[in-house]
């Protein structure tokens, strides 16, 4: 069994709390995917946004991708470093114009969907890369939150 299939045979079978609990454990396997597949890493810094964009375009990459899996790991790797340096939540919304709820980062009264960056990412080619994107959001949302 390669490190994808043992990393998603274990997410699959574990029992997360809640929401953020999940998010995070798949964050944490992101890491340790793009660590052991990729030799890339992943810190939860600014800096590391480069490898994750790399990760995320050598994933697409692969025949035999599973798409569901792909965008709910680098997802959550993508929204876990913005919810931390802006202390902001996980949650449950509509993506607008969607029919389905989806994991969301509420901060400061806005809502990012960092997976579904990630699902543009790997099924469009013409997307942006998560640079621009960090950018972007890290531009309207200005400073990060402070830490005491």
């Amino acid at each position: 069994m390669d490190h994808v299939e043992q990393i998603r045979s274990r997410l699959a079978s574990t029992r997360f709390p809640d929401l953020a609990a999940m998010m995070e454990g798949y964050a944490r396997a992101a890491v340790e995917r793009a660590r052991l597949d990729y030799a890339l890493r992943l810190d939860y810094s600014a800096e590391s946004i480069d490898a994750l964009d790399d990760a995320v375009t050598r994933a697409s990459d692969t025949p035999e991708m599973n798409l569901d899996f792909e965008v709910r790991l680098w997802g959550s790797y993508l929204g876990e470093l913005l919810r931390r340096r802006y202390a902001g939540l996980w949650e449950m919304t509509q993506y607008p114009g969607g029919l389905a709820a989806v994991p969301a980062i509420e901060v400061r009264g806005s809502k990012l969907f960092p997976l579904m960056k990630i699902f543009r990412r790997l099924t469009d080619s013409n997307e942006d890369d998560l640079r621009s994107f960090y950018e972007m959001v890290t531009g309207r949302l200005g400073s990060p939150a402070r830490v005491n």
